[in-house]
């Protein structure tokens, strides 16, 4: 791996801007994702971010932290924070931005107990595949303490499949179609293509039953989009 992403976000940080990412998917063109929405404050999020991080609760672990942007929320509101990223750019511009947890680590190296995990910015993209969901679930909930949470984001993308007379196209002997090859550029680099999954909420909830999660829909965004929180079952 390349590290564009963290790349970017340090010439981000170090006021070396000059040009956005450029990402892609298997069954979309390129699009721009700006640098600075990837330093948005609260009062820019979305609203399934924004309740999220008003749910957080005792010691929290922001996983695929990016720049920060979470993780400084909690931490200026008095919370205890760490925050994990498999990217050491990203690490580097958080400790940058003031966070004093920060670390390059993958979720399954974690071995503490947090009362609440974040999982944000399609945070079921790091399962990869849906054959790998109940894998990381099972993990996650091995991290909870007693009473703790899993705040949790994705869309369901069928849509994306849809043609113009409403219809679907989805290849039903294909794999799940929240499954995507994801491209992203940097500076005319590309990075490796990375396998980054959408997963609908109804799937979701039966992979939690699977482990012994309750699984429950918080708030619905304005895109097909979700925030599920994952608690232990009773």
């Amino acid at each position: 791996m390349k590290d564009l992403l963290g790349q970017a976000l340090l010439d981000y940080q170090n006021g070396n801007y000059t040009q956005d990412l450029i990402t892609s998917t298997n069954i979309s063109d390129e699009d721009s994702l700006p640098l600075p929405y990837l330093f948005r404050t609260f009062k820019d999020m979305p609203k399934l971010e924004q309740k999220a991080l008003k749910l957080a609760k005792g010691h929290v672990l922001d996983v695929g932290c990016g720049a920060g942007g979470h993780s400084l929320y909690l931490q200026d509101k008095g919370f205890a924070v760490k925050s994990i990223d498999i990217s050491e750019g990203a690490i580097a511009v958080c400790k940058a931005r003031g966070l004093d947890k920060a670390k390059v680590a993958s979720i399954l190296d974690e071995t503490a107990q947090f009362d609440t995990i974040l999982l944000l910015m399609n945070g079921t993209g790091i399962f990869q595949k849906l054959s790998y969901v109940t894998k990381y679930l099972s993990h996650l909930k091995s991290l909870l303490k007693p009473n703790g949470q899993i705040l949790i984001d994705s869309s369901d993308i069928q849509y994306m499949y849809e043609d113009e007379d409403g219809g679907l196209w989805i290849d039903t002997n294909a794999n799940y179609y929240g499954e995507l090859d994801y491209f992203l550029s940097y500076k005319g680099q590309k990075e490796a293509p990375l396998t980054w999954l959408y997963l609908d909420f109804n799937t979701l909830k039966t992979a939690c039953l699977t482990v012994g999660l309750h699984c429950e829909n918080i708030l619905e965004g304005e895109h097909f989009d979700y925030l599920a929180k994952l608690t232990l079952s009773e």
